[in-house]
């Protein structure tokens, strides 16, 4: 009977475990990552970017411009072209298919795809200071 037992409570356990770490899909989507903190947005360019702003002040708001062109009187453009793509995973299984041959066990997961571009217009005057600037973007 001991041993009877022992196996019973071997077997509650796994199963309560196995429950316990079951994830539906929704839950899934849930836990997929997102680079919002690591990428330039349109609040970025907003909150930053202003008329009459020196280039130190942008390059360190906004980094290094993708294209930097000058038009014949010698004023600068910077361009900040951006495109982000981002493909999140995230699945798991759960089941009983070790406690019992031919046992119950079940998959869930889900998939995110995303793809952004930003592009940004920053002309300076001829003191190097901010002119005009204008920005566009995409999600799809």
């Amino acid at each position: 009977m001991r041993f009877d037992r022992a196996l019973l409570q071997v077997m509650v356990g796994l199963i309560a475990l196995s429950i316990l770490g079951c994830a539906s899909g929704s839950q899934h989507h849930r836990n997929l990552h997102s680079a919002a903190g690591r990428e330039m947005t349109v609040g970025t360019v907003q909150r930053e970017i202003y008329q009459g702003m020196d280039q130190a002040a942008v390059a360190e708001a906004l980094g290094s411009p993708n294209i930097v062109s000058k038009d014949k009187e010698g004023k600068e453009t910077w361009i900040y072209d951006k495109i982000a793509s981002e493909v999140s995973y995230s699945t798991g299984s759960s089941g009983i298919g070790l406690l019992l041959v031919g046992g119950l066990s079940r998959n869930s997961g889900a998939i995110a795809s995303t793809q952004k571009t930003l592009t940004v217009v920053i002309k300076f005057d001829d003191q190097q200071l901010v002119d005009t600037f204008s920005y566009h973007t995409s999600k799809f």
